[in-house]
């Protein structure tokens, strides 16, 4: 490799040594390591480089190695890339055995080994693998002279290298103290990091795992546990998630319904879903009602109770409605007959401020004006934008033009629109009785839709349709298993945007 004197004195110092009872030990600034046990002097050899290759990727420079065993003695130039350098090697002569050649060289010339032995003493060499122990396998300790055919020519730079070898002072006094061991230790552990795959539990995997035959689980059934992993989390700090739509129809409430449904019932976090309609919503009418009748406004009128440090957490209740199977609680909005008061901006903060002391997630509802100052207030306290559809036109403009607006307005609301997630719902129409070509169609109109949104939004979820979504109280257990499939990559789309 061209390797000077010059350079070779600047290489820490390292001493491998192999002795005759069948031990070895590598001595790195002053510390003693003992070598892996082996069936073989080759096999220490083997094993001692190993440790040195490790030292010299750990310091990202060539080591020196001082190597003694017990044919003879030698030093080596290692490299973090695992190619080693013979600078020297003498024999001892009470070790030749009976067919060495009468005369051998004092030292050999240097060589550069690469991945090829040049003169293996064992010929079972190890195949490569991807590791400094298994590298070092393919590479010989420096060839025995007694056992190798004397050089006829030598090179005429090997002239001056041995005997700057021989004249070299030791530099074990100018390396560095480096905590080599105790750094080792420190990046070492015992744990097992990676997780355990647990078995099947879906299909005939699972029917045979109950069976007493382990099966690992499906491709299906892996991504369902990524996205139940996804949406278990607890991030630091409240979340708040604002579905919108300008347009009426949308699936607005249903989306609101199912996001917190699977968010409390995964994440085990404290879920609100709250209407902030600006007059009078529908979330109410979707969901169960509690043993009272408060609303938004009630919250807000309570705000100082409830911000007191005084008040004990339970108080909330009060105020909301706890959903028994889903495990969320709901908000709604002003539901008085005369319905003359509009939530402003300043109330949404109130709300806001309310609820995320009490709730780790806050899922809200809206209303079809993007103008209206509490629709506005919304949006600078969300984190997350998701924008339902369904497969009709009108109701996939309205939901383009919603993204448009906020793209326009740029800084916080423009990063919601480009971050955004579109849930695209076949429809929900009541009296919907498609078969054969007109249900083709249905579903081909919300791919085209969802293909449409994918360039300018993080996410597109498709959701079939499903009767249970269309009048009534939504429950997620209600829902088709592949309803409740989809909802669960919905949700799992929009916790990752947290």
């Amino acid at each position: 490799m061209g390797t000077t004197p010059t350079e070779v004195l600047a290489f820490p110092n390292i001493r491998a040594i192999v002795r005759d009872n069948g031990t070895a030990e590598v001595v790195v600034a002053g510390n003693s390591r003992v070598v892996p046990a082996g069936d073989s002097v080759q096999d220490l050899r083997n094993n001692a480089l190993a440790l040195v290759v490790g030292e010299a990727q750990t310091l990202q420079r060539p080591v020196r190695v001082q190597i003694e065993d017990p044919e003879g003695h030698g030093e080596l130039i290692v490299h973090p890339d695992n190619k080693i350098e013979s600078v020297s090697y003498e024999p001892r002569p009470a070790r030749r055995r009976a067919e060495a050649p009468e005369t051998t060289p004092e030292t050999i010339a240097p060589t550069v080994i690469d991945t090829v032995p040049v003169a293996a003493p064992e010929p079972s060499a190890a195949p490569a693998q991807p590791t400094a122990a298994a590298a070092v396998k393919r590479q010989p300790w420096p060839p025995n002279p007694v056992e190798t055919e004397p050089a006829t020519e030598t090179p005429a730079h090997s002239e001056a290298q041995p005997s700057a070898a021989a004249e070299e002072p030791q530099t074990t006094a100018t390396v560095p103290e480096a905590p080599l061991t105790r750094r080792s230790l420190k990046e070492t552990s015992f744990l097992v990091s990676a997780p355990v795959l647990e078995p099947a539990t879906q299909g005939w995997r699972g029917a045979l795992t109950r069976l007493g035959f382990r099966m690992d689980p499906s491709a299906e059934e892996l991504s369902q546990r990524e996205d139940i992993r996804t949406v278990s989390q607890h991030w630091p700090g409240p979340r708040t998630i604002a579905v919108v739509n300008r347009k009426g129809g949308a699936n607005k409430t249903p989306t609101v319904v199912m996001l917190s449904a699977i968010l409390a019932r995964y994440s085990g976090a404290a879920t609100v879903a709250w209407d902030n309609n600006e007059s009078q919503g529908t979330l109410g009418w979707r969901t169960e009602k509690g043993s009272h009748a408060r609303s938004v406004l009630d919250l807000i009128d309570s705000s100082t109770e409830l911000l007191s440090p005084a008040t004990n957490a339970a108080e909330i209740a009060k105020f909301v409605h706890h959903q028994t199977a889903d495990k969320f609680d709901v908000l709604r909005s002003d539901e008085n007959e005369e319905g003359d008061h509009e939530v402003t901006a300043e109330e949404v903060d109130i709300a806001h401020q309310v609820l995320t002391r009490y709730y780790r997630l806050v899922v809200m509802d809206s209303g079809n004006t993007a103008r209206a100052a509490n629709w506005r207030r919304m949006i600078d306290h969300t984190n997350q934008l998701v924008v339902p559809v369904t497969a009709i036109e009108d109701r996939a403009e309205a939901a383009r033009l919603t993204l448009q607006t906020l793209e326009s307005r740029g800084g916080h609301d423009a990063e919601l629109a480009r971050n955004a997630v579109v849930i695209v719902s076949e429809s929900t129409d009541a009296k919907r009785s498609m078969t054969g070509d007109a249900l083709k169609r249905a579903k081909d109109e919300a791919q085209r839709i969802a293909d449409g949104f994918e360039p300018f939004v993080r996410a597109v979820v498709r959701i079939p349709y499903d009767p249970a979504m269309v009048n009534g109280p939504i429950r997620y257990e209600a829902l088709q298993p592949a309803t409740q499939r989809a909802w669960l990559a919905a949700a799992a789309a929009v916790a990752a945007g947290f």
